[in-house]
């Protein structure tokens, strides 16, 4: 029933259309994948598999005979002219979202999450200038907030080279609206998690990691004081704000924060994940000198713009949520946990 609601909401806005999701074998994308096919839109899912980046082909295991991938990197031009053109609606998903990495190696996040998305910009506007397009884009430029919940209007001052890079590639979207017409809007997603999530290290999310710890029999680590706030949103969720974002001519040049229903500790997450998993541990660890300089403290958002003017607010309790995840990963793990260089398909 909640599907069909689901499918009923959003009317016949994506059937038959033709839709390109770039990081489609990840995470989010493959979820939006599976959405979408159930909306009758033809979907073309674009991922290059670079090991660290968290494409999965199990990931679309149920929708891979109604979709097309094509392994491609966002980086090459040529393609992205190519497969831009005939699409009606284009969710830019792909991106190097490791803090870690982007400090490591800061041209590579600076290819991937900044110049690439200029390109994907300019191959809409000579390929395609009516497509319309959905850009994720991530909390982590605002850095330490300077109050909380933080909305859209909080300045942006970014802790690692990965947010720099994430706020000009939102903004490149926003220009390419603003100047030139190409229908364009961004998310700026806050911790989202659920299944087909990376789990196998922690370069995408710290609860990731916390996973595999629980099924794998470890501790799980809890940074500093585990007195940080968070707030998180379920895969499914944050799905529907792309579609609503898709959807409506009114998210059209915004910029639009999710978030969460309910703030917690990280101390008290950890104790909810082994409560709900049925056993485990968790302890409290100093946080290691290179995640400790690019740590924001706390963070929950402000989605109140986003309410207001697409109707849009999360649905998924916290510990549905983390239920559904550990179920999942319960029967699928083996499909997951990988080597943390090996690719996993």
């Amino acid at each position: 029933m909640e599907e069909w609601n689901k499918m009923a909401q959003y009317g016949d806005a994506f059937e038959g259309k033709k839709i390109l999701i770039t990081g489609g074998l990840g995470f989010i994308g493959s979820t939006l994948a599976a959405r979408l096919v159930n909306l009758n839109a033809e979907v073309v899912l674009v991922d290059s598999l670079i090991p660290e980046y968290g494409g999965n082909f199990f990931n679309i295991i149920g929708i891979k005979d109604r979709v097309k991938v094509n392994i491609a990197d966002v980086r090459d031009v040529y393609s992205m002219n190519h497969l831009i053109q005939g699409q009606d609606y284009l969710f830019n998903l792909a991106g190097q979202t490791s803090h870690l990495d982007s400090m490591r190696d800061p041209y590579t996040d600076m290819e991937i999450n900044c110049r690439a998305q200029l390109s994907i910009l300019e191959a809409c506007r000579k390929h395609n200038p009516g497509v319309k397009v959905i850009f994720a884009s991530t909390r982590q430029i605002y850095g330490v907030p300077d109050y909380l919940p933080v909305d859209e209007k909080h300045l942006q001052h970014p802790t690692d080279v990965n947010g720099i890079n994430k706020m000009a590639g939102e903004w490149y979207h926003i220009i390419y609206n603003n100047v030139y017409g190409i229908r364009a809007c961004a998310l700026r997603l806050t911790n989202t998690i659920g299944p087909r999530m990376r789990v196998r290290d922690t370069r995408q999310t710290f609860l990731g990691w916390w996973i595999r710890s629980l099924f794998e029999g470890r501790d799980i680590e809890v940074f500093g004081d585990g007195m940080q706030l968070r707030d998180f949103n379920y895969v499914e969720d944050a799905v529907d704000a792309f579609l609503e974002a898709a959807s409506s001519e009114a998210a059209n040049g915004k910029i639009f924060n999710l978030g969460g229903t309910e703030i917690i500790t990280l101390k008290e997450l950890a104790a909810l994940m082994v409560e709900i998993y049925g056993s485990g541990t968790f302890r409290i660890v100093p946080f290691p000198s290179d995640r400790k300089v690019i740590d924001i403290g706390h963070y929950y958002g402000d989605f109140g713009l986003i309410h207001q003017t697409l109707g849009w607010s999360p649905s998924t309790s916290l510990r549905v949520g983390l239920a559904n995840i550990l179920e999942y990963y319960s029967a699928h793990g083996a499909h997951y946990w990988g080597g943390s260089d090996d690719p996993v398909r």
